[in-house]
């Protein structure tokens, strides 16, 4: 071996990956398979009560939308300064997060008390429909602040390397809310309502333990004013991306409302099962945000380079295994969520582009952890008003053309395909890996 082979900083191993992204993949898999439960419970109450957790549910993907940008955010900046050796300056990055949190958390409950009949009747074009929504969403927000104080803390502890105690903290609550929805829909009749129930509940259990883990690092939990100021400046990057990735499913499901309850509903389960794969694929993600941001800030870029490689073929490997596992489950999966017909019929429209997205999306997550761990958060802005903009006006032609499900679901490939197209090129390009233990 040579002298410059032997100094090379060498990339994260696939082990180090993996005890990383395991932990991770149970906590990021553990809301949707509440939701897709949820689903299956609600949907054997008839199509109305499912179209409108299909509508709410889109509307209070506000909240974490809100919680993923604080988690990525207190991520991107505490990872550094991990990496730096400085364990209590990644963790006052938390305790500003948490406190952001908590604030935004507390307004849109306020919110919601008064908007949820007007946001669902803008976005619904069924009366029914949109009261079981706004019925849905004023109970399930009670449950926001302690789900964004979850993102908050999920994003400190995942920039120290610890993946394991957020599974617990996740876990415990899953199992919770998965005992109680059906409790409360069926045997004590609260209907839709008694889902909504359950999701707040558990997000209060998780928020406490996260409140409680941070207390426990012994680190100042005062407001600071000029770094709370920074996290807000890194995560405008963030946020816009999230507004645009909100954009892209109000206007799915407003587009699947005006198609018809039953396309709606089969629009609710295949969103369900997409986010559900999302977010465990994502796994690879959570891993690469600690490991890319810990490289920059310790100035080793070439090893940052080396480890976003291997995070690439993981998020390959991974996508095509979530293919087949969806093959594979096909034949039973409709009649788990509803005996409606008519509903089995749209769904039809949905697994083919469901199915085919699963490889693209396991390498286009995987990367989007690259370049969060990097702070490279002006990119990712980009790139993803870029990629939804080419994919809405297919989903809106739809209304013009009666495309129904196919166009609206192929207007998210378009916009998969362009993601994907433009985060490679960025990869090969390197400029994303800056050191330091801030992004200048």
């Amino acid at each position: 071996m040579s002298r410059d082979a032997e100094a090379r900083p060498a990339p994260a191993s696939y082990r180090r990956i993996a005890s990383l992204a395991i932990p991770a993949l149970v906590v990021l898999a553990a809301e949707p398979i509440y939701l897709l439960i949820d689903t299956a419970v609600v949907g054997h109450l008839g199509a109305v009560p499912l179209a409108g957790l299909a509508l709410g549910g889109v509307i209070m993907g506000l909240a974490p939308l809100i919680g993923a940008v604080l988690a990525y955010g207190t991520t991107a900046r505490a990872s550094r300064r991990f990496g730096a050796g400085d364990r209590p300056g990644a963790v006052a990055e938390g305790v500003q997060g948490t406190w952001l949190a908590l604030a935004a958390g507390l307004a849109m409950v306020v919110a919601f008390q008064f908007l949820a009949g007007p946001i669902a009747g803008l976005m619904g074009d069924d009366p029914a429909v949109e009261a079981a929504a706004a019925q849905w969403l004023r109970v399930a927000v009670l449950g926001a602040p302690f789900l964004l104080v979850a993102g908050a803390g999920q994003g400190w502890m995942r920039a120290v390397q610890d993946t394991k105690r957020p599974m617990w903290f996740v876990s415990a609550s899953f199992l919770v809310s998965a005992a109680l929805a059906p409790i409360l829909v069926y045997p004590v009749g609260l209907g839709l309502v008694g889902s909504a129930w359950a999701n707040a509940v558990a997000q209060a259990i998780s928020g406490v333990l996260f409140l409680l883990a941070l207390r426990r690092e012994r680190v100042p939990l005062r407001v600071d004013w000029p770094l709370m100021s920074k996290q807000l400046v890194a995560n405008g990057d963030l946020i816009i991306r999230g507004v645009a990735f909100q954009v892209s499913s109000f206007s799915a499901a407003a587009v699947a409302a005006r198609v018809g309850t039953t396309a709606l509903g089969a629009h609710q389960i295949g969103m369900q099962l997409w986010f559900f794969a999302a977010l465990a694929l994502d796994a690879v993600a959570i891993a690469g945000q600690a490991l890319i941001g810990a490289d920059l800030g310790a100035g080793r870029p070439d090893a940052a380079r080396a480890s976003a490689k291997r995070l690439t073929i993981v998020g390959l490997g991974y996508g095509v295994l979530f293919l087949l596992v969806v093959l594979v489950s096909l034949p039973v999966l409709p009649d788990l969520f509803t005996s409606d017909t008519a509903v089995h019929d749209q769904l039809g429209y949905v697994w083919p582009w469901l199915v085919l997205l699963l490889p693209v999306a396991g390498v286009v997550f995987a990367l989007d952890g690259v370049l969060i761990g990097a702070g490279d958060l002006r990119f990712m802005r980009n790139m993803t008003v870029i990629s939804i903009a080419s994919g809405l006006p297919f989903t809106w032609l739809t209304l013009v053309f009666g495309w129904g499900l196919t166009g609206i679901w192929g207007g998210i490939a378009v916009y998969m395909l362009v993601r994907f197209g433009l985060i490679l090129w960025r990869l090969r390009s390197g400029e994303w890996a800056v050191t330091g233990a801030e992004r200048s």
